[in-house]
């Protein structure tokens, strides 16, 4: 394969990811905010657990019908055949003719008034039901929002190593430059040219790595975002000029004490458990209720012989009903019951640990954030004087052309880990934020 074919598809290949979305394509700032809004609204991973929302509503006013009084009513027609009568000793029978149509109807109605606190406290749990699921869509969508941090902050640092490795290509092309000319009076070795043709080969590579990186972030965050696939977005470069705060760990940790969704779910877990057991509680307690009818029946057959007649009658009283077996049968559903709540407090003091170890790990992280941003910028400063003497040295054939590589490569490492350190500075507080509850 000739040089020339090479060349052009090395061409080709770094053109590609650009040339496939530069049409139509519209840019856009968009700061943290704004997205986690549009994420609000668009996201298709958010729209289930709303619908969840909506079914645990649903779930309380269901629950809240068994205190209202049940109603039933039968009507039914039938044949009757005729009757035999026949001593005791079924001897001496005979046919007793009875009239063949029959009719029946009946309504009656009941009203629970005590159920040893079944029906309360099941109103109970469908209600920590609903706030279960709304703690269900928040804890989602503060994943969702830190996954979208993840991304954004990611595109915010490719394409500031975007722009580094542009200003770098730029610099060394015209190194190369000056490389060249020098090359034409044999003051530089072939082998030197050719070192630094490798160089700028790399990093031209490296800029195409970078650009599909950048592709494959903006999908993620369109698509989630529910925008066309059509635009760029930009991040708001003001995310880093932005002071943040620095608190001490006990006020994070109080924090998320107070406001993690997951705590709350494990909280409302225990008092569903309680709620539970008062309800198996209850089975021991006797129901009573009152109740009221109407039956109207025909014929009636508990005359010999029978009445062809319709009989009506109605009847209102109390009735109380007791379950004796309950005295045996509720004691393993109890001590079921009584490790059910252990269990459920024994995992919420776990997740509160945890927490607490998850906030302080953050916490050191994010101190130590400021740390490396500190360093890093002083790297740069350094790499950036370095760069600029043995630059200096060269060009007045003082340094060798070794010395001007790692001068820099120096600068670029410096450069691309002080946008690092800035961009983890930030991720590091919206991972505090996501870990408190608070994002």
């Amino acid at each position: 394969m000739s040089k020339f074919t090479l060349f052009i598809m090395s061409l080709c290949a770094s053109l590609c990811p650009m040339g496939s979305h530069a049409q139509n394509v519209a840019r856009r700032v968009v700061s943290i905010d704004e997205m986690f809004s549009l994420a609000d609204q668009n996201s298709k991973s958010l729209r289930p657990f709303a619908t969840g929302m909506a079914e645990a509503r649903e779930g309380v006013r269901v629950a809240r019908n068994a205190r209202l009084p049940e109603i039933d009513a039968s009507l039914s027609f039938s044949y009757l055949g005729d009757g035999r009568m026949m001593d005791r000793n079924f001897s001496d029978g005979f046919n007793a003719p009875m009239p063949h149509f029959g009719n029946n109807f009946a309504i009656e109605a009941t009203q629970a008034v005590y159920t040893g606190g079944a029906v309360s406290n099941g109103i109970a749990i469908a209600k920590l039901q609903e706030e279960l699921a709304g703690l269900d869509m928040e804890n989602n969508r503060d994943k969702i929002r830190f996954m979208l941090v993840g991304y954004y902050l990611d595109l915010f640092k490719q394409q500031n190593m975007y722009r580094v490795y542009e200003k770098n290509i730029e610099q060394t092309r015209q190194v190369l430059k000056d490389i060249r000319a020098k090359g034409n009076e044999g003051i530089v070795l072939k082998n030197d040219i050719t070192r630094y043709e490798l160089l700028l080969s790399n990093l031209e590579l490296t800029r195409t790595q970078i650009e599909n990186t950048i592709v494959i972030l903006n999908n993620n965050l369109t698509t989630t975002l529910g925008l066309p696939a059509t635009v760029m977005l930009e991040p708001d470069t003001a995310l880093l000029s932005k002071v943040l705060p620095v608190e001490d760990t006990e006020s994070w940790t109080h924090t998320a004490f107070s406001n993690s969704p997951v705590l709350k779910q494990l909280e409302l877990g225990v008092q569903m458990s309680k709620h539970q057991d008062k309800i198996i509680r209850s089975e021991r307690l006797p129901k009573v209720a009152l109740f009221a009818g109407n039956k109207l029946d025909g014929p009636i057959i508990i005359e010999v012989p029978p009445i062809d007649k319709n009989f009506n009658y109605w009847y209102v009283g109390v009735g109380v009903k007791y379950n004796f077996s309950s005295l045996y049968k509720t004691n393993k559903s109890l001590n079921r019951s009584k490790y059910a709540i252990r269990r459920n407090i024994e995992q919420y003091d776990d997740a509160k640990e945890q927490t607490e170890l998850a906030v302080k790990a953050g916490h050191i992280k994010y101190l130590e954030s400021f740390v490396e941003l500190n360093t890093q910028e002083k790297s740069v400063e350094l790499a950036n004087q370095n760069y600029a003497v043995v630059s200096n040295r060269y060009k007045n054939d003082m340094a060798l052309i070794t010395d001007m590589l790692d001068a820099s490569n120096s600068k670029l490492a410096a450069e691309l880990q002080l946008v690092n350190a800035q961009i983890n500075t930030v991720y590091n507080y919206y991972k505090l934020l996501y870990i408190s509850g608070t994002l």
